[in-house]
């Protein structure tokens, strides 16, 4: 009981909003609330300043912050030790920012290990390897090259940034366009946290590029569809354009090479479901670089 409690408060602590923690944690907004206050109402103690939208923490809170982190940390860990001791039984968790190249893993792994339950939370860079540090899951697979030596990772694949307009735009006709064409269009963006935002509004900056309006999209299907009914067009991964007839891929010029790394956190690596996840994702790259070598 005190678990959960703790788990709530400490996710409306990072995020200091009871919405965002209640998404966060696939609960209600009611739920989360009522167990905040419960928290505070066993104990006699008051963890947030209540004003406006966002709640602040009070010093009690501020001290039991690391305490609670602490506690669900070891919790985490003694799950993932649960999960991963014994024989090869349980559930790998995976975060990905696209199924692209994780869904054919995920396939030929449950192939190899049917015995091994999957599950699969998408979300941008920032969230899944947010959700890999926090330990919700065991891997991620995210387009967001990341320095950390708390990390391991290796490449799943590499993907060029093309631009995806409707078949009817003035653009349509075209095999390649430049970023200053942009210039009179509406820019559909992905939201803050997405790798493929951050390399847009790069390149956008260093060629000196204003596009006409810019709509921002929280997610990348809602992109697609947007462009298929010619709201706008959208720079993106060549492998997240669907087939379909209302949308032209055009090459742009200038544009890098995205690569989709699947990260694991080094402490973690040599546990049994982690490990084998890895082992088939490294015999796959490999085998993809032996067939495309003359």
């Amino acid at each position: 009981m005190l678990s959960a409690e703790l788990k709530a408060f400490y996710m409306v602590a990072r995020l200091g909003s009871i919405t965002q923690a209640a998404k966060k944690l696939g609960l209600s907004q009611p739920t989360v609330t009522t167990q905040i206050r419960n928290l505070e109402g066993q104990y006699a103690v008051e963890l947030f300043y209540r004003g406006g939208r966002r709640l602040t923490l009070s010093d009690e809170g501020a001290r039991l912050l690391p305490m609670a982190k602490a506690l669900l940390q070891q919790e985490a860990d003694i799950e993932f030790f649960l999960r991963n001791c014994g024989q090869m039984q349980g559930t790998l968790r995976i975060g990905a920012t696209s199924p692209y190249y994780v869904l054919g893993l995920i396939k030929d792994f449950r192939e190899r290990y049917p015995q091994i339950e999957v599950s699969v939370e998408i979300g941008n860079s920032q969230q899944v390897l947010e959700a890999l540090y926090e330990c919700r899951v065991d891997l991620a697979a995210s387009s967001q090259p990341v320095e950390d030596a708390r990390l391991t990772h290796l490449v799943l694949g590499r993907d060029p940034l093309v631009l995806a307009v409707h078949r009817s735009h003035p653009l349509a006709a075209r095999r390649s366009v430049a970023l200053v064409e942009l210039r009179n269009h509406c820019l559909l963006m992905r939201e803050v946290g997405s790798t493929t935002r951050e390399l847009t509004e790069g390149m956008l900056r260093e060629a000196g590029v204003a596009p006409a309006s810019m709509l921002e999209i929280g997610s990348r299907e809602s992109i697609r569809e947007a462009v298929i009914r010619n709201l706008g067009v959208s720079i993106i991964s060549r492998q997240e354009v669907p087939d379909n007839p209302e949308l032209r891929v055009l090459e742009l010029q200038g544009a890098p090479l995205i690569d989709e790394y699947l990260f694991c956190l080094k402490e973690r690596r040599q546990a049994r479901l982690t490990s084998a996840f890895l082992g088939l994702a490294r015999e796959t790259a490999e085998g993809l670089a032996s067939s495309s070598s003359p």
